[in-house]
């Protein structure tokens, strides 16, 4: 049985008008330092996340949110074509995706945890808040 590891998670979320302070989580950020992990899911596209946009923002470009949403996950993966802060260390580029920002994507606070495996802890996580 593989030995339990300290990981940290965000939410992102879909902010459509930040003076509301109303939200739609759409994937999330997983950091397990020792594991050298640093993944993240994005509900581009699902029907349901939105709708729950639409509802809070009928005008809102869902096909901008999508490219930041995937730019989360490419700097996730260290993908050069994501720009400069992609090929920082998976430490560096953690700490830069959850980050306080008032965009129109931000991240929850950081919440951490232990896990045996980091990728089934992801994908664990935005099911039950996300999905």
């Amino acid at each position: 049985m593989p030995d339990r590891c300290a990981c940290d998670h965000a939410i992102l979320r879909v902010v459509p008008r930040v003076e509301r302070e109303e939200f739609v989580n759409a994937g999330v950020i997983l950091f397990a330092p020792t594991r050298g992990f640093l993944g993240c899911t994005v509900a581009v596209g699902d029907p349901a996340i939105e709708a729950r946009l639409r509802a809070l923002a009928p005008g809102l470009d869902l096909a901008a949110v999508a490219r930041h949403l995937e730019a989360f996950r490419a700097i996730c993966a260290g993908d050069p074509s994501a720009g400069p802060i992609a090929v920082l260390p998976i430490s560096e580029r953690f700490h830069w995706l959850v980050a306080p920002r008032s965009t129109i994507v931000q991240t929850s606070p950081v919440h951490g945890g232990l896990c045996d495996d980091p990728a089934a802890a992801l994908a664990a996580i935005h099911a039950r808040q996300v999905g």
